[in-house]
């Protein structure tokens, strides 16, 4: 484990401690990796610029200037046998855990995204999962709490604790609205009062859990309506009059459904404008390399090519930049890769070139986005040589006592959640 970067991502990276100022905000740049054990188990073979085997991608993607890994997890997904089946929506907590662990390790930042569903949720699906279902909205307030705190909990027993937290995927439209095809889904609008009450209990339980385990981990409310600003500043504003403590807004983005870029720069200019004291994340974007998305329903602005993907990656890390506060850019599923492998798969999005197993030119641009490594004179708050074993430091770099209540804290250059 590589002790010093530890030690940064958790001070210098939470606190703009970089190679730049410190009123500089530090960005986070990387991508969803959710499916990567079974594509290495798969025998996947992967790629640099040059046409090099890549022995391991998460060292890769770290020599590159990557610096956060976003992971999904789903309730129960083997209980899910619905129409919209989907053997890549697998991740349960037994499938995450030592993946989370090993970005961990690997030096990374870890962003977990809750799917309160057995499968995928998304506007058009908030499946509540099956084992939930026949609950009472009370009920549900109390089992989101629990499943909640547990998950993070037995993370925490595993070694892992979150940077980064999302409680609910794309959930502009609410949540956990019952069975699928049910008669009243419970969805939300942003321009009615219908349940929302219901809705902002259910994100405010889930969100207790996640101060109660993980106190200095940044929650993100994560939504995708770019091509609506105004139903982004009424729903941002909804939970800013409930009273929500969030962090983060989050965005999906993709111009194949969304439209051009300058749909997003509109949503940016709108939320930047309108919530000056959130940071806002790009959590998922992404455009193909060759061949459509299925479903694309938008015209697109640059050609379904490498070269295309490249200079939509140039254009969008270049306008993120122009927005102080947007400090995260994900690309997603890049690890998605069909060369040799029998794996199931639809998304011709990638960062890697399925013919060839290639890394594409846009991977670098990609790149670009982040603050680059963490660099700061740790040495100054820890330095495994000389610093006295016994002492221990809270997560800004101050030396404290044995710890006495819950958190993360820095002891003989480990991460150590206390509980």
């Amino acid at each position: 484990m590589n002790i010093k970067y530890l030690l940064i991502a958790l001070i210098a990276g939470f606190f703009g401690i970089a190679n730049q100022s410190l009123s500089a905000p530090f960005r986070f740049v990387g991508g969803d990796i959710s499916l990567l054990p079974d594509y290495e188990e798969a025998g996947a073979k992967y790629y640099d610029g040059d046409g090099k085997p890549i022995s391991d991608l998460l060292s890769f993607c770290y020599d590159e200037g990557m610096n956060c890994m976003r992971v999904r997890l789903f309730v129960n997904p083997d209980e899910y046998t619905g129409p919209e089946a989907d053997p890549n929506a697998k991740q349960d907590l037994a499938y995450i855990i030592p993946l989370c662990k090993r970005i961990q390790e690997s030096g990374f930042a870890l962003l977990l995204d809750f799917h309160y569903s057995d499968t995928w949720a998304d506007p058009g699906k908030q499946w509540t999962p099956k084992a939930w279902e026949g609950l009472s909205d009370e009920e549900l307030y109390v089992k989101i709490y629990e499943y909640t705190r547990a998950t993070l909990q037995t993370l925490a027993e595993n070694g892992v604790v979150p940077e980064f937290i999302q409680p609910g995927n794309e959930i502009s439209y609410g949540m956990l609205w019952g069975p699928a095809g049910c008669e009243n889904p419970k969805k939300v609008y942003a321009s009615s009062n219908e349940n929302w009450d219901r809705f902002y209990h259910l994100l405010d339980y889930a969100v207790k859990a996640c101060r109660e385990v993980c106190k200095d981990a940044k929650i993100i409310i994560h939504t995708e309506r770019v091509a609506e600003p105004q139903y982004l500043y009424d729903f941002y504003s909804r939970l800013d009059s409930y009273g929500l403590r969030y962090d983060i807004i989050g965005l999906s983005y993709y111009p194949y459904f969304h439209g051009s870029l300058s749909v997003l720069e509109k949503a940016m200019d709108t939320l930047e404008s309108g919530f000056p004291d959130k940071d806002i994340m790009l959590v998922e974007t992404g455009y193909p390399y060759a061949w459509e998305v299925p479903g694309t329903n938008q015209p697109v602005d640059y050609p379904y090519t490498e070269a295309g993907q490249f200079d939509f990656a140039r254009d969008l890390v270049a306008m993120l930049l122009k927005y102080e506060r947007c400090t995260g850019l994900f690309w997603w599923w890049f690890e998605y890769n069909a060369k040799d492998t029998s794996l199931s798969g639809w998304y011709n999005a990638p960062l890697f070139d399925s013919r060839t197993g290639k890394v594409t030119e846009a991977f670098n641009e990609i790149c670009s986005f982040g603050s680059g490594p963490f660099i700061s004179a740790v040495a100054e708050i820890y330095d495994e040589k000389k610093d006295d074993p016994g002492y221990w430091y809270d997560i800004h770099g101050r030396r404290i006592p044995k710890p006495s209540r819950p958190g993360i804290y820095i002891h003989q250059g480990k991460k150590i959640f206390a509980r």
